[in-house]
């Protein structure tokens, strides 16, 4: 799934990512609507990670 398409589909796709990252809350998940630099920079915040490791992480995230 390509960015476009999570973009297009974020109201169903957010509670996975709820799931993956438990930390990021509600307001965090609307502020991202679905842009990928946004969802990184929520996770490196919310998990004290690199940037680079944050962004691992939602490339290997299983979006379908």
């Amino acid at each position: 799934m390509n960015w476009e398409q999570i973009k297009g589909n974020w109201n169903q796709l957010k509670g996975g990512v709820k799931v993956q990252w438990g930390k990021l809350t509600d307001d965090d998940l609307l502020e991202v609507e679905g842009d990928r630099d946004k969802l990184v920079g929520k996770v490196q915040e919310a998990y004290g990670i690199s940037k680079e490791e944050a962004a691992r992480q939602v490339d290997e995230f299983k979006w379908d």
